[in-house]
This record gives C-alpha cells, sequence and structure tokens, in this order.
C-alpha cells in the first residue's frame, strides 16, 4: 500500500466504497488523514466501517474545514449531471481529486525521479499497458503495475528511486487527476466513448490530452484527427512528442510497416523489430500497441535488446486475443474479452481462417458490421441467446451450427479445424455477446474455454492452467 502522508493530519471527505475507493481510504488512513468517508450503497458503507473506516452521511458534514475531497472515478463528476457530494465539494471551495491524483502526488513529495509511464486511449489500454509493464519486468526491473487495469494504484508498493510504474488510466481517472505528470505519457486513439460521462466528444478529447500534456515525453499515436491535433498542440507547449503510427510513415517516431516496427530519427529510418513472429502481438491495432510500448521503454531507459526480448516473450493478456493451446496447425485463441462486435473485428482481421465461436448475451447491433470479416469465417459455432439471430445474419454467408453450449462448440470447432487442410487455422472465442446468459461475467466464460481447449486430447497449452 502507498500511504497518502500528503494529507497528513488533514481533514478528508472521500464517497465511493467500491474496490478502490476502499483502498483509497484505507490509503490515506494509513498516511495519517483524517477521513470520513460515504457511499450511496449501505452495505459498501458497513464493509468500510468494519474494515475501521470512519463513516458518514456527506450531507450532513461541516465542509468548511475540509481539505480535499475524494471521489472514486466511477462517480460522476460533470455529466449527466454532477453527483450531490460533488455539489456539496464545489459550494464549499474543495478540490475534487481521484486515487491517481493521490499517486502522483507522494510520487512527487517521496521519489519524484522514479520512472512513471501512464497510459490512456479509447481502445488498446490494457494490452499496451500488461506489455510495458512485462518489458520492464524481463528486463530485470522493480516494475509495479496497476490503475484501470483492475489494480488500485494506491495498492501498489510505496515509490523509492529505481521502481517502475505503469498506470493505465482512463478518463474518469484523468479526470480527477488534474496535475498528472508521468515521465511518459501514452495516447492511443479517440473515438467517441463514454459521452455519457463527458458531454461531448470535444471534452473527452480534453481530458484526455491532460495526460500528454502534463508528461516529460508524450507518446501520440497521430491515426486519427484527434490525436494528430493534441500531438501538435502539445509539441507547441514545449513537451517533447514521439508520434507513433499503425498506417503511415511519420518523420520522426515509431510506425508499422506490416508486421515491421521502424524508428524514424533524423531524416532516416531503421526497423526495430519483426513481429511477425509473435503469436500474441497479431494485428494492425496491436502493431500501434507495440509502438507505444517500445517508445514508452525508451523514454525511460531500456536498452533495444531487452525491449526486442520482452516483445517476444509477451504471453499476451488474459482474454485479449490470448493463445492458449495448439495441436499440429490449429491455435486456440480466447477473445471472451470480446463483448461486442466492434471489439470482435481486431480478432478477426488478426486470422486468415477462422472456426469461430460466437454468441451469448447479445447487444445493439449484432454482428452485421463484421460482415466484412465472413469471408474467413470457415464455419461458426452459435452459443446463448444470441445464436439466433446471428444464424440469421449469417444466413448463406458463412456455414454455421447452433451449438448452444461453449462446451460442445469448442469440441465440433476442433474436429472441424483438425480436418482442415488449408494451412494454419484458429479456433477462435470472440463472442461479440455479453456473458452473461451464460457467465458471471468475461473472464469466467474464457476460463471456460481455457477448460474445455485443456480437456481435448492431444492439444498443448500455451499458457498455466489449474488442473
Amino acid at each position: 500500500m502507498i500511504p497518502v502522508t500528503t494529507l497528513k493530519d488533514r481533514n478528508v471527505a472521500l464517497f465511493g466504497l467500491g474496490g478502490s475507493g476502499l483502498a483509497t481510504a484505507q490509503a490515506l488512513v494509513e498516511g495519517g488523514a483524517k477521513v470520513i468517508a460515504w457511499d450511496d450503497n449501505p452495505d459498501s458503507v458497513a464493509k468500510a466501517a468494519s474494515a475501521g473506516i470512519v463513516t458518514g452521511d456527506l450531507r450532513k458534514l461541516d465542509w468548511s474545514g475540509i481539505a480535499a475531497f475524494v471521489l472514486s472515478p466511477g462517480v460522476p463528476l460533470t455529466h449527466p449531471k454532477p453527483h450531490w457530494s460533488v455539489d456539496l465539494a464545489r459550494a464549499a471551495g474543495v478540490e475534487i481529486i481521484g486515487d491517481v491524483e493521490l499517486f502522483v502526488r507522494e510520487r512527487r513529495a517521496h521519489a519524484p525521479d522514479c520512472p512513471f509511464i501512464a497510459i490512456t486511449g479509447t481502445n488498446g489500454k490494457s494490452t499496451t499497458t500488461a506489455l510495458i509493464a512485462h518489458i520492464l519486468k524481463a528486463s530485470g526491473l522493480d516494475t509495479q503495475l496497476g490503475g484501470n487495469i483492475g489494480t488500485a494504484v494506491l495498492t501498489l508498493d510505496p515509490p523509492k528511486a529505481g521502481r517502475f510504474y505503469v498506470v493505465e488510466c482512463s478518463s474518469y481517472q484523468i479526470d480527477l487527476a488534474p496535475t498528472i505528470d508521468p515521465t511518459a505519457g501514452i495516447l492511443l486513439n479517440l473515438t467517441p466513448d463514454h459521452l455519457d460521462r463527458h458531454g461531448t466528444m470535444q471534452h473527452y478529447a480534453d481530458i484526455k490530452e491532460r495526460l500528454v500534456a502534463g508528461s516529460d515525453t508524450a507518446i501520440v499515436a497521430v491515426d486519427d484527427s484527434f490525436t494528430t491535433m493534441i500531438a501538435d498542440r502539445v509539441e507547441r507547449a514545449g513537451t517533447k512528442v514521439v508520434r507513433i503510427s499503425r498506417r503511415q510513415p511519420v518523420a520522426e517516431g515509431l510506425y508499422a510497416e506490416g508486421t515491421h516496427i521502424r524508428l524514424a530519427h533524423g531524416g532516416g529510418t531503421r526497423e526495430l523489430v519483426d513481429l511477425s513472429p509473435i503469436q500474441t502481438l497479431r494485428g494492425s491495432h496491436n502493431a500501434q500497441n507495440a509502438a507505444a510500448a517500445i517508445a514508452a521503454c525508451l523514454a525511460v531507459g531500456v536498452s533495444e535488446e531487452h525491449i526486442r526480448a520482452g516483445l517476444t516473450s509477451f504471453p499476451g493478456l488474459k482474454h485479449r486475443m490470448q493463445p492458449v493451446g495448439r495441436k499440429n496447425q490449429v491455435v486456440f485463441v480466447n477473445d471472451s474479452k470480446a463483448t461486442n462486435a466492434e471489439a470482435a473485428a481486431p480478432a478477426l482481421s488478426s486470422y486468415e481462417r477462422i472456426y469461430w465461436i460466437a454468441g451469448g448475451l447479445p447487444k445493439e447491433g449484432g454482428i452485421a458490421s463484421l460482415s466484412g470479416f465472413f469471408p474467413k469465417i470457415a464455419k461458426a459455432y452459435l452459443i446463448g441467446e444470441a445464436a439466433a439471430a446471428f444464424a440469421a445474419t449469417l444466413g448463406a454467408s458463412v456455414p454455421y451450427e447452433i451449438s448452444g453450449t461453449l462446451e460442445r462448440a469448442v469440441g465440433h470447432a476442433a474436429s472441424d479445424a483438425e480436418r482442415d487442410g488449408a494451412g494454419p487455422v484458429a479456433v477462435l472465442l470472440s463472442p461479440a455477446c455479453a456473458s452473461f446468459d451464460q457467465y458471471k461475467n468475461f473472464e469466467v466464460r474464457g476460463d471456460a474455454f481455457v477448460g474445455h481447449v485443456a480437456a481435448l486430447p492431444g492439444v498443448t497449452m500455451l499458457i498455466e492452467t489449474n488442473g
């Protein structure tokens, strides 16, 4: 845990006592702050109280003596309207911050030179974050991984010289981190997302820009108009900018030429790495992720040799285009995190011949938007509530069966793929659906897929399994 010493002996109000909120409250108390915390969920309040956190309804609080208001990122700050606790804090003139802001203040106070890499963007954040942390760890460096990727940032080990932090940041977290100042800040892309929480695309982009604007080195992918303008603006303001692209060469920075990542510098270019042998980094979206990771690791002093070794050994992000098993020419891929059509597109684009397992609890729009990938699909195996609707969309374009269950789909897809004589093929779980009709969440669904693959005769597992 990182004790929040920068608010020692100060009165702090906190709202939101979910996982990260409770961890934040505990970190504040550990650092000596006088915390009063609340949540709209009575169960969360009771859990915090049982953990020794002082709780109390913030509507009854005397805000005049409060030094800071710490808000959990899931609570609305501006849109669709501010939460009532935000209104109270603003009326009292109390600053509103989140756990990432507390982290950056602790880093500045205790180890301002320890490297801090922050990653944001609409898509690709988690893969890029995991890849950077893997490269650093594989290089023998003391590496702390957290943030939006699933580990609350204040539960990491405290800042000290030589300790590297890799933190995934959502727009909600950046909105609550006004002084975020990474050693290397990454902005991967911007497409419309979370507009219910940010109001407009411009406001969403402005929030994302803060992360790279405060960085020592800003690493910006310039493959969309918003990020291109942000790179130019941040550079004009005096920040060092490294541009990356998966679509076109850049004058200075890194870009993808097919599976080759090239470094452009001083009017010349040279190849840094060829991603084609790395199964966990297939697809142009992963070329962008890899370029960003390389740029960040170079910015914090990692050698090219160590970077190449780390890329090669990257096991992939669990449940996201994760090769989990192999039998002869068949690779089994767990992409359970693809819970809608847009999320399934990268995996479908990354393999040339696919035995596709899809379905679950359907999302609006179905899979019609994926029709451009249908020629790659040798056969589809449809499961869950969406099976009938997906069958209607596939129609005569793609052979399919309604398998019903994931276990049956894996068995049938594996048998058909083994008989395929067309060369390398993928049995791909990329459901384009939520899991809730059959599984608690996409993680449980992905683990079930791995278990069914492991039970197939003759399959060599590429990951560790529990039994």
